[in-house]
Order: structure tokens, then C-alpha cells, then sequence
């Protein structure tokens, strides 16, 4: 149902940010005259209330200024402020969000990505066509509508299974657009980083609108570009942390001296290593230059903290009054996203059984074939480009009106569709063996004509390389093609909701609203030919697939007055689904208690369920992940889960949630908002903890795929989607905000803080985790800090505002290196804002605007592993400062 008519003058929003915290110099009459609207329709229901102030749901509030007062370029910005998110995947890298680049997400509770579900405008959005590198399927809130279209975002913090259906476990996350601007309004805005790199954002957007007294028109559009920061500029990691055993110059299996020391174990390359950039670690010299051990590579200048983006949006929405209380409403919405991530030159080679260098090869200085433990480019190779591509367009159809006085109807059809396109270079495995025994660059048959002639060449692995002999640019051509996976995802929503009222109490009218929803879903992935052979040597490959679905839901909600204090709401839903996945029905009860002008209590109970995803059901992948090998060193590897022929019988996950809350405002200018919230989950959704899979068992050959039986380097990971975990997650939320008025201006003192009590997880082959203050990389629970809290000071009057904020994410235990921890952040932003009409009226609407984001340029807290920091917590730019202009005509 529409969802767009009032603000929330008591919510958190990002920040501390209420009506009045995000301009406290609104004058108290505007103010009050806001709170006399008696006909509402908030999220979290699709009943007509008496102000959202009044609803038994804790809701957070952020408005469009408030955006622009965290200094907000992308919805990203606004997440990583958020304290009630967890683990939210916003700053893709190469180790843990391989395949999200371009893409943001929430992660409320830290429940995991598809647990908040996301609407624009109160109707379900197509999730994108990609997925998290466990394999969930998410919104793209990034692709959603240029952030100038938007006039709030509403945030229910508690389950809404109930009225929304699958996915609304741990709370909803509304997108609400601001369909009746008038006017032309632009805005532009630059960012950049003070130290260590030269990244920036860029953000031009416009929107205007029209009408009169029947028709209205809005459209925005918005251009974003963002510029790379990569590792080689800003670097977190240690050597050591970054560091692969397998490099260019590599190492190789000798046979004569293996037999020689009585054991397999790899010799340095004679021709060279430390003198052209390799990472020497010798075990046993033998002299006469040959030394048993490896010859490394440190790869972690090659990558990105940041990816190059690009992004275009366009949003238009028409309303139409048909007359006697009925309205036709017309959505669309575009978006196309280029991203690029960079990786190291070559990924290593795991493919060892194809990778023979034969006695023949004319730089082999051994005089006996060879086994090459290494990759193709390493030492002084360029950065290998990772490309992303992403489009998603959206409509939406919707007619609304009234029955008679008491009822009325609300008719919509969504339909979306998003391509995702992953595209990263690899080497082909069975090229480049014919390229070591000298076929390469050619179409001959192996023994048709001799090694090396007729225009084929021999790739050169060893040092030479490096000078005497260097590989043409042709075999490298023949060698290295690349992984090509389009993904695609469609979803096709059919909602009808009836509400009016069914009678009264004493205290008033009882509300009612009934309706149906059929979702039609699909998601499919379509892989090059090399890939769907397991062609390419580290990124292996998978077969193509896709399915889709169908799902019914219906529901019924009430609103019921007992006493002009007390208010019951109660809502059920029964949603069906076809195959082995079943039907489930959850009911939600709430109650507001008023007890004084001053305090409301809520509380609420609901069931919810969380349905598996396409990709869950009927698909698999294969993604690259960092792994503690337990027997020794860390490898960077592939994680695969097929699905078995017919699907996986997965079925949906369960869960209990309350909340307890109240508001009070024990003076004037004084608000209090407290929430004690609690969630239990079991049959939850996971793909297995590749990690979790290693430590269990490092020696089971059907999981663990080793490059020498089970003694090698760890080449591939076998994991599984199951209902086989629980989790218990418990905490509170606190806000205080104070308006403090002077003759200089309204001064308002703010704090809002999230403290995480429980987050206690039943994983099938961790065990029994207490994942509260915990990283939680051995398991499948988000990185989870006991406390995150954001305070500060705002001042404003008719022409300044000024603002600044500290920000606090407490230290977390690091479960990937025993015994390790990670300090907590805490970071100062600040900003100032100059209204333009103070220097003319005819600029009435238009401000200027500087800010700076981590004022004291903190870097993030050190964690031992790939990257060096911890990507879905914490941010790695720096000090940076922006400045932007809004023109209002």
C-alpha cells in the first residue's frame, strides 16, 4: 500500500536524526500542524492510524536532509552509520564480497543480507542478479532510485513476516519517493580523501516536477563516479598476511630430488627468485644453487579498498486523479552500473596435475620432466582487472481509491529485472599445459609437428622469463582467457489490499485490512563454455542453471481501540509455496499503551519465516575465499556447492522475535527512545562455513580438494545449502536527543547507541558459538561488536546549520587467527551548511555545503588476514572532505 504521508517526529534515524533533529529550527506551529494529520499509512502496516507516532512497531525515520547531514553520496554512506546494522556487505574487495561490486545491502541485526527486506515505495523490489560469496541473493539498494528522488526512508526494526511475507525477518527497510515535488532542483557534489590516495567521489543529480489538479509528474536522474583507491596507495595488510606460496617465479617438483631427500617437497627456481621480486623461503639448501622451498609472491599491492564505479539512474512517476477518490499511479525506474576491482596479475595455478614441464623445454634446467608450482604472471605483472556490470529496471503499475466512506482498495503490479555480469580473467587450464610442453599460441595437434615449431611456442615459467626469455605476447594471449558468468534475476508482484473499518469500541473505530499477493521469481545464471567445462585453473567454473518460482501470500490485519490508551493490533499471513518447500503461517500481535501525553510503551510478538531462494534450492557456484589451512599456511581458494539433480528439500527458516520499547519526553525538548528486542531463528538458511568445513576435517578428500592428495595446498572447498543452524540474537537500542533553544539559534545535544546482549549460534560444524563481540569468520553469523554508538551536537538557525558527530564500533575477537583481537574505531565527522536565501531571497531552497568524514583520518582496526582490516565493519578510506551545491528553482 502507498506509504508516503509523514514524517516520524520521534524515530531514530541515521545518527540520532528525528524531524526536529534534522532541522531544529522547524518552527514548533509548522511542527504541530504536521501531527494533526489524522489519516495515515506507515510501514509496518497497511491500516490508516492516527500518526505514526503511534505505532507499536519501533521505526526509524531517515529523511532526505538527514542524507545530506551524514554526507550521504550513496545508500552505502547511510549503512555504515547505521547502529542497529551488522556485517552489511558495502565494501567489496576480493577476499569476502567477491562478487558484489557495485551493490549495496543492509544487514539489520546482523541476520544476514536477505533477512531486511527492501521496498521502494512499499512494494517488493527484484533482488540483483549476483549474490554474496556464501550465496545470498539481496536487493541492490544502490540500483533502487537516485538518492534526490527520495523523501525518507522508514525502517521497521522489528519482524513483519506478518504483513509482508518472507524475508521481513529482522525488519523491513521502505524507500518512500517524493512524488509531488514541484520545481527544479539540482545538486553537485564532490568528495575526496585528504591522505594516502587520490580516491573520489563525484554526484550530479537532478529533479524536477509538474502537475496541477489531476495530474503530476516527477523525474530524477543522478550520475555517480567514484575513482579507485588501491592497495598499493593505502595498504592495511603485513606482507606476511598477503604473501603466496605460489608465484612467478614459482618453485617445481623435482622427481630426482624428491627421491634425493626423501620427501615431496618443491625447489626454489634455480634461474632466480629473491633478484626479481619473489619471496625466497628456503627449507633445505643443497647447494650448486638448488634449494628445497618455495619462491613467493606478495600480492597485496594489486587490489582495491575501493572499486572504480560508475553509476546512471533515472526515476520517473506519474499520478493521475480519475475523480470520486480514485488515483492511478505509473513508476519506472532505471539503473546501470560499471564497476571495475582489480586482482593480482595471475591467480595461482592449482591445476598441478596438468602442469608438467617436460625435460624437453628449452629453459628447463633440471634435464627431467617437472611438475611447476607457481602462476603465470606474478613479480612486476600488472593488476588483472575484475569488470562487473549491473542493469535493473523496474514499473510499476497501481490504482487506489475509495469503496465508500470506510473502505477503500489498493491494486498494484510490480515488475523487475536485474543482469548482473561478472567478467575475470584466468588462466585455461588446458592451454596452458599445452603451452608448457610447446603447443601453445596454435591450432596443431599435439605431436602433429614438433614442439615449439610451426608457430607454436613454449610458455616459459621459469626466471628467464624475466630477461633472456621472455613469453611472447601471443602465448600469454592463448593462456589467459576469461570467466564470463551473466546472471539474471526477474520478479513479477500481484498485490491487492481491501481495508476500512468493521465496527467500534468506546475508544474508536476497528480497523481492518485483508489482501493477496502471487509472486512470480526467477534466477538463473549463465556461465561461459570454458567455465561449464571446469576450464580455467584457479576461478574452475560451473554449470549453467535456472528456475523460478511462484508464491501466494494472504493475510489479514486489525487495529483495535480496547481504551484511549490501548491499542491491540493483530495481523496473520498464510503464504504458500509450490514444490518441497511447503506453506508457513505467522501471526503478530502488538499493543500501544499511552499512559500520559508524554510516554508511550509498546510491545510486540511475532513468528516470521525467511523462504529459500532460487539459487538455494536449485543452483550452486563456485567463489574465491580466503582459507586457514590448519595444517599449515593460508590459501586462497575455490568454494563450490552444486545442487543435487532435483534441488535441495530446503525448507523455510522460523523465527520468534519480540520487542519492549517506550517514548517519553519528561521535559520539554527532551525525547527518550529505549528498545529491548530479542530473536530466535532455527531452520536457518545457510551455505556451510567454508572454513568452518576445513577445521572440522582438514583431510577429507570429498570436501577438501588438495593439490597432493591431502597433503598439498587446499585448491577447492565443498560446500552445501541445509536448514541446520539456530541463532539467538538479544540487545537494546537507546536514543536521547535534546532541543535546546537560545536567541543565537537551537542547539541539540544527541546519542544513539545499539548493544548487541546475545548473538549465540548453533553452526553444523562449529558448534556452539557465542558470536556477540565476535568476527565470526569460522561460522556463518555476521562480524557482530557488542556496542555501536553515534553522539554529537547539532546547531542550526533560518540561514546555519552546523553539525558534528562521533561514531563508535567496539572491538570484536578474531576467530580466524586464535587469540587475536580487533581494537574498536571511533571517528569524528562534522559539517556545515550555509542556506543560500540568506544571501539572496531569489535563492530560497538552494545551500552550500563542506563537510569532513573522519576528521582525525583513524584508520580501521588492523586484523590479520588478507586486506588487512575487516571489510564488512569498517570503512577503509581515510580523512575525507567534500563539498556540495543544491540549486532550487
Amino acid at each position: 500500500m502507498r506509504q508516503n504521508r509523514l514524517f516520524n517526529t520521534t524515530a531514530l534515524a541515521a545518527g540520532c536524526l528525528s524531524l526536529f533533529a534534522v532541522n531544529p529550527v522547524i518552527a514548533q506551529d509548522e511542527a504541530d500542524s504536521m501531527l494533526e494529520i489524522e489519516e495515515v499509512v506507515v510501514t509496518g502496516t497497511y491500516l490508516k492510524g492516527k500518526s505514526q507516532f503511534n505505532s507499536p512497531s519501533p521505526i526509524a525515520v531517515i529523511g532526505s536532509e538527514n542524507l545530506n547531514q551524514i554526507g550521504a553520496s550513496n545508500v552505502a554512506d547511510l549503512v555504515q552509520t547505521l547502529t542497529i546494522n551488522n556485517g552489511a556487505q558495502n565494501n567489496p574487495d576480493a577476499f569476502t564480497q567477491n562478487g558484489t561490486s557495485g551493490t549495496s545491502n543492509f544487514n539489520l541485526r546482523g541476520l544476514g543480507v536477505a533477512s531486511t527486506l527492501v521496498l521502494l515505495n512499499g512494494r517488493r523490489q527484484v533482488v540483483a542478479g549476483t549474490t554474496t560469496n556464501d550465496g545470498i541473493a539481496f536487493v541492490d539498494t544502490s540500483a533502487l532510485v537516485p538518492q534526490i528522488a527520495v523523501q525518507r526512508i522508514e525502517i521497521v526494526k522489528d519482524g513483519a513476516a506478518a504483513i509482508y511475507g518472507t524475508d521481513a525477518v529482522a525488519g523491513v527497510v521502505n524507500f518512500i519517493t517524493d512524488d509531488q515535488f514541484e520545481g527544479v532542483k539540482v545538486s553537485a557534489k564532490y568528495q575526496t580523501l585528504t591522505d594516502q590516495g587520490s580516491q573520489s567521489d563525484q554526484l550530479y543529480e537532478a529533479k524536477f516536477g509538474f502537475g496541477n489538479d489531476t495530474t503530476h509528474f516527477m523525474g530524477a536522474f543522478s550520475y555517480y563516479d567514484r575513482s579507485p583507491l588501491t592497495t598499493a596507495e593505502r595498504r592495511f595488510s603485513l606482507p606476511s598476511d598477503d604473501s603466496s606460496v605460489l608465484g612467478n617465479p614459482g618453485s617445481y617438483y623435482v622427481p630426482s630430488i624428491i627421491g634425493l631427500i626423501g620427501t615431496t617437497a618443491p625447489v626454489i627456481d634455480p634461474y632466480g627468485c629473491e633478484e626479481v621480486g619473489g619471496i625466497p623461503d628456503v627449507a633445505v639448501p643443497l647447494g650448486g644453487g638448488i634449494n628445497v622451498g618455495t619462491c613467493g609472491l606478495d600480492f597485496g599491492d594489486y587490489y582495491n579498498l575501493v572499486p572504480e564505479e560508475e553509476r546512471k539512474q533515472a526515476y520517473a512517476v506519474v499520478t493521475q486523479d480519475l475523480g470520486d477518490g480514485h488515483q492511478l499511479r505509473l513508476e519506472g525506474g532505471w539503473a546501470d552500473t560499471g564497476a571495475v576491482r582489480n586482482n593480482s596479475p595471475t591467480f595461482p595455478y592449482l591445476q598441478l596435475g596438468s602442469a608438467g614441464v617436460p625435460a624437453y623445454h628449452p629453459e628447463n634446467p633440471f634435464g627431467e620432466g617437472v611438475t611447476f608450482l607457481g602462476r603465470a604472471i606474478g613479480n612486476g605483472g600488472d593488476p588483472s582487472p575484475n569488470r562487473f556490470a549491473s542493469e535493473t529496471y523496474r514499473f510499476n503499475v497501481e490504482l487506489t481509491g475509495d469503496f465508500n466512506e470506510n473502505w477503500s482498495y489498493d491494486f498494484g503490479v510490480t515488475h523487475g529485472k536485474n543482469t548482473y555480469q561478472i567478467a575475470t580473467a584466468d588462466v585455461i587450464t588446458d592451454n596452458f599445459q599445452r603451452a608448457l610442453i610447446g603447443y601453445g599460441a596454435c591450432d596443431a595437434g599435439v605431436g602433429s609437428v614438433a614442439p615449439g615449431t610451426a608457430g607454436c611456442e613454449f610458455f616459459n615459467p621459469f626466471a628467464t622469463s624475466f630477461t633472456t626469455a621472455p613469453n611472447s605476447a601471443a602465448v600469454m594471449d592463448y593462456i589467459i582467457g576469461e570467466q564470463v558468468i551473466d546472471g539474471t534475476s526477474k520478479t513479477t508482484v500481484y498485490d491487492a489490499v481491501v481495508s476500512g473499518t468493521i465496527g467500534s469500541t468506546g475508544a474508536g473505530d476497528i480497523g481492518l485490512a485483508l489482501g493477496i499477493q502471487i509472486r512470480d521469481e526467477f534466477w538463473g545464471r549463465d556461465y561461459d563454455d570454458i567455465s561449464n567445462a571446469d576450464g580455467f585453473a584457479f576461478v574452475i567454473g560451473n554449470t549453467d542453471f535456472s528456475d523460478n518460482r511462484s508464491a501466494v501470500g494472504i493475510f489479514g490485519e486489525s487495529l483495535i481501540p480496547i481504551t484511549d490508551q490501548l491499542d491491540l493490533s493483530i495481523a496473520l499471513r498464510h503464504e504458500i509455496y509450490g514444490g518441497d518447500i511447503g506453506a508457513t503461517t505467522d501471526p503478530k500481535i502488538s499493543l500501544l499503551y499511552r499512559p500520559t501525553e508524554t510516554m508511550a510503551l509498546r510491545g510486540s510478538y511475532s513468528t516470521s519465516f525467511r523462504a529459500p531462494s532460487v539459487l538455494q534450492v536449485s543452483g550452486g557456484g563456485t567463489s574465491l575465499n580466503q582459507v586457514t589451512d590448519p595444517l599449515g599456511g593460508t590459501a586462497f581458494a575455490a568454494v563450490r556447492s552444486v545442487a543435487p539433480d532435483g534441488g535441495r528439500t530446503i525448507v523455510p527458516e522460523q523465527g520468534k522475535a519480540w520487542n519492549f520499547g517506550f517514548t517519553w519526553e519528561p521535559v520539554g525538548g527532551l525525547d527518550l527512545d529505549v528498545d529491548f528486542w530479542n530473536y530466535t531463528f532455527t531452520d536457518v538458511i545457510i551455505q556451510e562455513n567454508y572454513q568452518a568445513v576445513v577445521n572440522a576435517n582438514p583431510t577429507d578428500t570429498s570436501r577438501v580438494i588438495r593439490s597432493a592428495g591431502t597433503s598439498g595446498s587446499i585448491i577447492m572447498v565443498i560446500v552445501d545449502y541445509l536448514n541446520a543452524s539456530k541463532v539467538t540474537t538479544q540487545g537494546f537500542d537507546v536514543s536521547a536527543k535534546y532541543n535546546i533553544d537560545t536567541d543565537m539559534g537551537t542547539f541539540m545535544p544527541f546519542f544513539e547507541a545499539t548493544h548487541v546482549l546475545k548473538y549465540d549460534l548453533e553452526d553444523p560444524q562449529a558448534g556452539s558459538i557465542d558470536g556477540a563481540g565476535n568476527r565470526n569468520f569460522a561460522n556463518f553469523g555476521s562480524p557482530t561488536p557488542k556496542w555501536r554508538i553515534n553522539t554529537g551536537m547539532a546547531w542550526g538557525n533560518e540561514n546555519h546549520d552546523a553539525r558534528f558527530y562521533v561514531r563508535h564500533i567496539s572491538g570484536m575477537n578474531d576467530d580466524q587467527t586464535a587469540g587475536s583481537t580487533i581494537g574498536s574505531m571511533t571517528t569524528v565527522d562534522a559539517q556545515y551548511t550555509l542556506q543560500l536565501s540568506a544571501l539572496s531571497e531569489s535563492m530560497e531552497g538552494s545551500s552550500l555545503q563542506f563537510g569532513v568524514i573522519n576528521a582525525f583520518d583513524k584508520a580501521p582496526p588492523y586484523v590479520s588476514t588478507n586486506g588487512g582490516y575487516e571489510s564488512r565493519t569498517h570503512d577503509p578510506r581515510g580523512r575525507m572532505v567534500y563539498a556540495k551545491l543544491v540549486a532550487q528553482f
